[in-house]
């Protein structure tokens, strides 16, 4: 038993929801319109501002769709009523950030400012404030996007071990090890 997958998602008022031929999921709200290809085999149904998501045996590759699909088309309810935002902290002396438009100026220690273009799904702001570590917050109405996005981000710089200077998600606990010990015989 699908403990996710057999989970009742909640539809808020303004989101309206529409699966055509095929399973195609599309979704509407406030936040912007996403659409999601669900397998052919799962039945979807909209009843009293619910939706639920059901799979027709227990076969191995029903349960395995069963929980993701019902995931992936909340995250849209969610995403376009709400949204999603991430926040990142550059985390090092001399480390810049600064954005015009969707292109991010990302200066992490090498000797060029690295440039991002972001997608126009992604709104981006940053924040360079004295005391503080710089600040990338992202927002979309697309989970997965902003994920891919914020990875790839983090990818320019990860945060290392030691000082733990790189690129971290905000509130993010990082694995410290010690440095080595200078102690002479």
């Amino acid at each position: 038993m699908s403990r996710i997958g057999n989970s009742i998602i909640n539809i808020p008022s303004g989101v309206t929801i529409d699966v055509s031929k095929g399973n195609m999921v599309t979704v509407k709200g406030n936040k912007g319109t996403l659409s999601q290809q669900i397998d052919h085999d799962l039945k979807l149904k909209i009843e009293d501002g619910t939706l639920s998501v059901e799979r027709p045996t227990d076969q191995k590759r029903h349960r395995e769709v069963h929980g993701l699909s019902r995931a992936l088309i909340n995250n849209m309810v969610v995403g376009v009523s709400e949204g999603f935002t991430k926040t990142m902290e550059l985390v090092g002396v001399g480390y810049r950030v600064s954005n015009t438009g969707n292109v991010l100026e990302i200066s992490v220690g090498y000797s060029h400012p690295l440039l991002f273009v972001l997608p126009e799904e992604v709104k981006v702001t940053t924040k360079m404030e004295k005391g503080e570590n710089p600040t990338i917050i992202l927002e979309s109405s697309d989970r997965q996007l902003l994920g891919q996005v914020c990875a790839k981000i983090r990818s320019y710089r990860k945060p290392e071990p030691y000082k733990g200077k790189g690129i971290k998600f905000s509130g993010e606990q990082l694995r410290r090890k010690a440095g080595k010990t200078s102690g002479k015989k």
